[in-house]
């Protein structure tokens, strides 16, 4: 790994953004899932759960940063060995932060409604876990371990963090009763909508251009993301001329990017857009910092 760079712009607003997003993710913790008796998966919802049953079991109280800190001791290893150590260090600001945030800002109990408490907490966790991925940083935990097998192995890594999460909430389940755990399924599945519909990086697209310009196209696509691209040959129905068609597949947030580049290199380019459900196979993913 190289040396870490660091520019006023552009992580005085990752700083920003970071210490905006922990103050949200406490006071989630805070105000929702505590309220409601949740668990929101990963090294959080683990951290409850382990909160609640020295209360239960032990009649002590653990401090929720010690906790949280030592959970996410592994990931961060991960996260410096395998992804990148600015990512990492911007994550062990966002972790410390919202531990210490946690245990010190007071809770505002907004309702009792565990449901709307489960459907609206998991919007704020969602995009408090957008924000963070946007800057280039996770909350911890287990995102660390989802963000490695995507890189590795090209899986979808908030696939993996729900299946993760779903073992913590088998053993709520078990320890306090399958209500709350139930009510935190909708929590995980209200948090996952929303991270899937604000970031990307992991979900492709594979397009379909139809063009005169074929060479210029691919170069294009190539100079935005680094992907290459394949050129078929095809015959217009209409006027029985022959046209080329390359095909390629991106990442669904640099998709925008890519059509609009190849627009401006073929204004006449024909360009279906698709979904990619499954890739086999290398992919050039951005490495993080």
């Amino acid at each position: 790994m190289g040396k870490m760079k660091f520019t006023w712009k552009e992580d005085g607003k990752r700083i920003l953004v970071i210490t905006g997003a922990a103050f949200l993710m406490a006071l989630n913790i805070k105000s929702f899932v505590r309220t409601g008796g949740l668990y929101p998966g990963g090294a959080t919802g683990l951290t409850i759960l382990l909160q609640r049953s020295g209360e239960l079991f032990l009649g002590i109280t653990l401090p929720y940063t010690l906790l949280n800190l030592l959970l996410n001791a592994v990931p961060v290893y991960i996260g410096f060995r395998y992804i990148g150590r600015k990512f990492t260090l911007y994550s062990c600001y966002m972790i410390i932060l919202t531990s210490v945030l946690t245990d010190l800002i007071p809770g505002q109990i907004i309702t009792y409604d565990t449901l709307l408490i489960s459907v609206f907490g998991g919007i704020i966790n969602g995009l408090v876990i957008s924000l963070c991925l946007m800057m280039n940083a996770t909350t911890g935990g287990t995102d660390f371990i989802g963000i490695y097998f995507s890189e590795k192995k090209g899986m979808d890594s908030f696939h993996i963090v729900l299946g993760l999460n779903v073992v913590i909430l088998m053993a709520a389940g078990l320890l306090f009763g399958w209500g709350k755990a139930l009510y935190s399924i909708i929590f995980q599945y209200a948090s996952t909508q929303v991270l899937h519909m604000l970031y990307r990086r992991y979900q492709q697209q594979t397009l379909f251009i139809v063009t005169n310009k074929e060479s210029e196209v691919c170069e294009a696509i190539s100079r935005v993301c680094h992907h290459g691209a394949t050129i078929l040959k095809g015959e217009g129905s209409y006027g029985r001329q022959e046209r080329s068609i390359v095909y390629s597949v991106v990442s669904s947030s640099e998709s925008k990017t890519v059509i609009q580049t190849v627009h401006e290199t073929d204004p006449g380019a024909f360009i279906n857009a698709v979904r990619t459900e499954q890739l086999s196979g290398r992919f050039y993913h951005k490495p993080q910092e």
